[in-house]
């Protein structure tokens, strides 16, 4: 039993080098930016969380309408109501966070279990979890969102349940290959043949040794999914309202004001969305380069 732990550590991912030998300076560098936008994300949601803000985000004063950035008090400066603009970039964090978080445990969580079913089990488990992943796909995810609002409301958490739901498909159809892929190298039959308990080479043996990294990639890709389509549904009314803070509603908000040369309250938002998605992206593409090694093949 202990030299067979020791062969199926060395055909899991991830190996016992150390992290940087693994990565070239490429990928650290992408790891390094994501981990700084994840760190400025949780920072800013408790702060916001707290209410260890600068200022109140619904404070308004008329006299500082539109104030442009570096006003005293004021960093980012001002909306058209008066507003700091800073607290309610922080505060808008609170939009999506929580939500996305919902949409990437929907997904991981459902399309696990699928895809340990159809790729462990197969047969009749396969066929029928492989129609269902096609169905759910056939859907148009926008068509699907705004038929959720009109049943429901514009609540940004059943949006994100919807999401989820439409990512369980990719997450079921990676986890089912992987698997397929270890079953080549009989690997799930040599853990069988020691009388393994049917969890232990599951929980530990496929999904820890084998499907960890891609479950980590897949939960910062779905990250930086859920932030831009609850900015993207706030912008179009359909997500977060006012005057609860969005960047989603800043960016629409701010975007009257913008031929005005007044550029500030609708660009803050959107360089933050910008740089967000982007941090939450680079991070799921280094750790995907290093964790699967895919810069050495």
């Amino acid at each position: 039993m202990k030299n067979y732990t020791q062969i199926s550590g060395e055909i899991g991912d991830l190996s016992g080098l150390p992290f940087w030998k693994k990565a070239d300076a490429v990928d650290i560098a992408y790891v390094s930016y994501g981990l700084l936008i994840v760190t400025l994300v949780v920072v800013s949601y408790i702060l916001g969380a707290f209410n260890l803000l600068p200022r109140d985000p619904q404070d308004i004063d008329l006299e500082l309408m539109m104030a442009p950035p570096g006003t005293v008090g004021h960093l980012l400066g001002t909306d058209y109501m008066g507003r700091d603009m800073l607290s309610r970039l922080i505060v808008g964090i609170q939009a999506y966070f929580l939500p996305g978080f919902l949409a990437i445990a929907i997904a991981l969580t459902f399309g696990t279990v699928l895809g340990v079913l159809a790729g462990y089990r197969g047969g009749r488990f396969e066929t029928a979890i492989t129609y269902f992943t096609n169905l759910v796909d056939s859907f148009p995810r926008l068509v699907l969102i705004l038929l959720v609002i009109a049943a429901f409301k514009p609540d940004i958490y059943y949006i994100m349940i919807v999401v989820g739901l439409t990512n369980v498909p990719v997450v079921a159809s990676l986890i089912k290959g992987k698997i397929q892929f270890l079953k080549q190298k009989n690997f799930i039959e040599a853990d069988m043949a020691l009388g393994l308990p049917t969890r232990t080479i599951i929980l530990k043996h496929i999904l820890w040794h084998n499907c960890r990294s891609l479950l980590i990639i897949q939960a910062t890709l779905g990250m930086g999914e859920a932030i831009l389509m609850e900015t993207s549904l706030s912008y179009l009314g359909f997500g977060v309202q006012e005057p609860t803070p969005s960047w989603g509603n800043m960016v629409q908000v701010g975007a009257n004001y913008f031929m005005q040369g007044k550029f500030w309250p609708s660009t803050a938002p959107a360089l933050a969305i910008l740089f967000t998605i982007l941090g939450f992206h680079l991070l799921g593409d280094g750790l995907n380069n290093i964790l699967e090694g895919k810069r050495n093949r």
